[in-house]
């Protein structure tokens, strides 16, 4: 393994390895393309300017095995015809794995992987046009030495257009030099002074030995005076001039394949040019080149997170400002000062508010990032089942914070894969059973409310109920008893108990019993859910929940009992007065009339006490809006609108998962924020003795040990 010299920095490094894995992305995205369109000329410019780009960043780095392999791949993709079209995304894809293994490799420090598969590989795609496999001296076996990349083919298209004069210089280095990248250097800065350079072949990231050199240099001095430039003792022997000229008529497969230029009488080669792109536009090298990334600035989530942890404060500090001018506006209210501060008041909160967006926006990613390695796993997950799978993706463009899109990688990868290993039929079954013989997998993504939605759905054979029973009660999950008595729901939601199984046999895919609990605990941390709707042949959707942001929220605040909670502003669809007798009992649940609809109550405190008064006691219900689902949540009295950020507690502050997180108001209290989504899964399953009270001493246990967390801490939340 080779390492880059000591004065090359950690962050060069760093910001090499995430770029890296963007162009491992779109190595797999092109060679994809070329799956379903086998030589489209887009997709294997893609991909060669992927694999380019990724040999001299790995090289500039001092990954040397890195550097080399992609650059056969590729002279390869340069030279391949179409014969070759048909293997080309198999070597990419296998290229794709290689190099991410190496990266690893490099990045942890262990054993390099073996690449020799991959070499003989991609020889094999060279080998039916005979003209790629390297010979001595850097030839190929054609004596077609010369392999210019795609930007240098661009480059020299480019002048050539312009009706400038290029010329290729081979130079042929002394056997007994002993210095050949000193040599390629010496060379190379000599002819560099003559004119502009414009292709260097060996590329300098091939440290392989050489015995020739080529380079393609736009200069309008004589083949003599360039050739006397090149003789240097003892490190090279003999120099050869050539003026290169497009055909008169180049067609198209002359962009990908050698092209015949006419020589000029200064000297005569009977060795072509490869590779020169004569329809190429003048003004693309600059955008391949990357001119258009000038305004994009790489920065570490950890400095957005300090800058967004700093804004939160900032919000803190507002709301006490505010309310020492609301108190002095009490205290002093005719005093001409309240009105210059308010003034200025209304100006921070102003500019506040702005610079409040801007971080979260930044954090903010579209579900495009996530989304777009799902066609690799698709494709290789179904290869390896036997079956035929589409991937259908919809909604890309869906925002979602940073920290949550990276969290929810490894469960969607979950659900994908078991979607097609136990959801989608094979060809065969799914044509007896009046289906198409490919299955169809949609990976969905929409914003809902303050939520996020990521569905998985597939149209295979379902889930069955009476199946999972069985297996649950097989593997000791559950007892006799209990599979008699739980619901459909709980039923389902036994397939996410760690190290429940329906494979019959364990595989490399499935049967080990790992990976949908890895989804629910993952959900649950994040403060999100995941809901199964299941028909029988027909297929299984997996509705993924997920918090907008983890950060700041504008909530309402109200009390119960004379303690105060907030929720979510964007939950809350509407605020309803009523009184207690309006309040029914319908089997175990409190429901009101609202209008045509039955509204289902969820009550955190505990009821009032049976008396005359009770029937006139007025209440407040917030009308709520979670997922699919409505009800209405019975609260004292309401203490208005705050925007809040969100503090998380760990679980010495708080052991319940209906607190998703506590603030600081602007006087100093602390206020709990409540998780709607778990408490309505909770109240879903409460008992019918005491749904709500049960709830209510969950979150006052919550409140004492909030507060007493703050104590400690010194009022820090």
């Amino acid at each position: 393994m080779t390492h880059p010299p000591e004065d090359r920095s950690a962050e060069l490094r760093a910001l090499f390895f995430e770029s890296a894995q963007e162009l491992l992305q779109v190595i797999n995205d092109e060679a994809m393309r070329l799956e379903k369109s086998p030589g489209e000329a887009d997709a294997v410019r893609g991909l060669r300017r992927a694999v380019h780009t990724l040999k001299g960043d790995s090289a500039a780095c001092g990954y040397r095995e890195l550097s080399e392999l992609a650059h056969e791949l590729e002279d390869v993709l340069t030279l391949a015809g179409t014969a070759a079209a048909a293997t080309i995304p198999e070597i990419a894809l296998r290229a794709a794995d290689t190099f991410g293994a190496l990266l690893d490799a490099y990045r942890l420090k262990k054993r390099l992987p073996d690449v020799k598969p991959l070499r003989q590989a991609v020889a094999q795609l060279a080998s039916p046009r005979g003209s790629s496999t390297p010979g001595k001296n850097g030839k190929s076996k054609n004596g077609h030495g010369v392999r210019w990349s795609e930007y240098e083919r661009l480059a020299i298209s480019k002048v050539l257009t312009e009706g400038r004069r290029v010329c290729r210089i081979t130079v042929e280095l002394d056997p007994q030099c002993g210095m050949p990248i000193a040599a390629r250097q010496m060379i190379r800065g000599s002819l560099s002074a003559m004119g502009e350079m414009l292709g260097v072949y060996p590329a300098e990231s091939v440290h392989a030995p050489i015995g020739q050199l080529d380079f393609a240099l736009a200069t309008n001095l004589p083949a003599e005076k360039i050739r006397s430039k090149c003789r240097i003792p003892t490190i090279s022997v003999n120099a050869r001039v050539v003026r290169l000229r497009f055909k008169a008529k180049a067609s198209p497969a002359a962009l990908s394949a050698p092209t015949q230029v006419e020589h000029s009488p200064e000297k005569t080669l009977s060795n072509p040019t490869s590779g020169l792109a004569a329809t190429a536009p003048a003004s693309e090298p600059a955008s391949v080149l990357g001119g258009g990334l000038d305004n994009i600035l790489r920065v570490d989530a950890e400095k957005i997170d300090t800058v967004l942890n700093l804004v939160g404060e900032m919000i803190l500090a507002k709301s006490m400002m505010q309310q020492t001018l609301n108190d002095f506006g009490r205290r002093y209210p005719k005093d001409s000062l309240r009105g210059k501060f308010s003034d200025a008041m209304a100006f921070q909160i102003r500019v506040l508010n702005d610079l409040q967006r801007s971080v979260m926006k930044i954090r903010m990613v579209p579900v495009e990032q996530l989304f777009r390695r799902f066609p690799r796993v698709v494709r290789d997950v179904a290869r390896q089942c036997g079956k035929e799978v589409e991937l259908v993706m919809r909604g890309e463009n869906t925002d979602l914070d940073k920290g949550i899109l990276d969290s929810i990688a490894e469960p969607l990868t979950h659900l994908v894969r078991n979607a097609i290993g136990h959801g989608i039929e094979a060809s065969a079954e799914r044509v007896a059973a009046g289906k198409p013989a490919r299955g169809t997998l949609q990976l969905i993504a929409y914003h809902q409310g303050n939520q996020v939605v990521i569905e998985v759905t597939d149209d295979g054979h379902g889930i069955e109920v009476d199946k999972i029973r069985q297996r649950a009660l097989s593997q000791g999950l559950i007892t006799a008893e209990q599979a008699t008595q739980l619901y459909e729901t709980e039923i389902m939601d036994l397939i996410f108990r760690p190290g429940f199984s329906t494979a019959k046999e364990v595989t490399e895919l499935s049967g080990r019993g790992v990976g949908l609990d890895v989804v629910q605990s993952v959900l649950q941390r994040l403060k999100g859910t995941v809901q199964i709707d299941t028909e029988k042949g027909r297929g299984t959707t997996f509705r993924l929940r997920l918090p907008l942001t983890l950060a700041i929220i504008k909530a309402l605040l109200f009390r119960i009992e004379e303690r105060l909670y907030a929720i979510p502003l964007n939950a809350v669809v509407e605020i309803a007065r009523t009184i207690e007798e309006e309040i029914h009992q319908v089997e175990q649940y409190e429901v009101i009339q609202l209008r045509n609809e039955v509204l289902p109550l969820l009550r955190l405190g505990a009821p009032p006490e049976p008396g005359p008064l009770r029937a006139r006691q007025k209440v407040f219900v917030l009308v709520i809006h979670t997922g699919d689902r409505r009800f209405g949540l019975i609260v004292d009295s309401l203490d208005g609108e705050e925007e809040l950020v969100i503090k998380a507690l760990d679980d010495q502050a708080i052991s319940t998962d209906l607190v998703s997180g506590a603030s600081i108001l602007g006087d100093g209290r602390v206020v709990l924020i409540l998780n709607l989504t778990a408490m309505m899964e909770r109240f879903t399953h409460a008992s019918a003795e005491e749904p709500g009270g049960r709830l209510a001493g969950l979150l006052r246990s919550g409140s004492e040990r909030a507060l007493a967390a703050r104590a400690t801490a010194g009022g820090q939340a």
